[in-house]
């Protein structure tokens, strides 16, 4: 068996936790009141000094959505930290990569698991899964029909994860470590954004006392609302 080699000394992880928080806070309020208010041509045309950061985090968004993205990863950053530092949580925000959506948190619990997790929103409408076509849906609310929800998040989760296996010396990780420590994919709803409660039994699982959508395409990817994250992750943790 090939030894595993040791990260360089000078190695450092991508930002994460504290500092990572301090970045999103610094680039949401930048954005409040300078980008939004300049119709998001502020990067192009004024000649503030952008604070720390803040082309890091709010560029890996298209700018009508920036301040409430950020304004989300502030606050799931922030409950995940309080919640979970004693147990050794590694929290990176906005990780781009390639031409893709960034992925909005990667949690790494070193040696133990991993989670991937997409924050995402369709205003007041409800999420459906189409087993036969294996896509989501969205239905707006007082609106007939659906519509697919593109790009899928759900592929989007899976590629997330292979970027990672192939970018796992960012993060001081063997191969092994990378593709062998349990991973879960998770897809967080947030509000007024719902899941329907009736999809058929198969596509529902329990972790610890949860019963939630786990919607297998590339892989099982779980569905949450953003008020079940810190069950969802300790429920998690309580399996390894």
């Amino acid at each position: 068996m090939l030894a595993v080699k040791d990260p360089p000394n000078d190695f450092q992880l991508p930002p994460h936790n504290e500092p990572a928080l301090k970045m999103i806070r610094e680039a949401k309020d930048y954005e409040s009141t300078v980008a939004l208010a300049a119709g998001g041509a502020a990067l192009a045309t004024c000649g503030m000094v952008h604070p720390l950061g803040w082309v890091l985090f709010a560029l890996a968004y298209k700018p009508l959505v920036r301040v409430e993205k950020l304004a989300r990863l502030e606050r799931l950053t922030a409950l995940l930290l309080d919640e979970f530092k004693s147990e050794g949580i590694q929290i990176f925000p906005v990780l781009q990569i390639e031409d893709k959506n960034p992925i909005d948190l990667f949690l790494r619990f070193p040696k133990r698991t991993h989670l991937f997790i997409s924050i995402r929103s369709k205003g007041d409408s409800e999420i459906v899964y189409n087993e036969k076509r294996e896509v989501l849906q969205v239905k707006r609310k007082n609106k007939s029909g659906l519509r697919t929800w593109e790009p899928c998040p759900l592929v989007e989760l899976a590629d997330y994860k292979s970027w990672f296996d192939k970018n796992r010396n960012l993060f001081g990780m063997s191969s092994r470590e990378a593709q062998k420590t349990p991973t879960a994919k998770v897809l967080v709803l947030w509000p007024p954004t719902k899941a329907v409660e009736d999809h058929n039994d198969h596509l529902y699982s329990e972790i610890g006392s949860i019963r939630l959508l786990a919607l297998r395409r590339k892989g099982t990817a779980f569905v949450i609302q953003q008020e079940e994250i810190t069950e969802f992750v300790r429920a998690w943790l309580a399996k390894y």
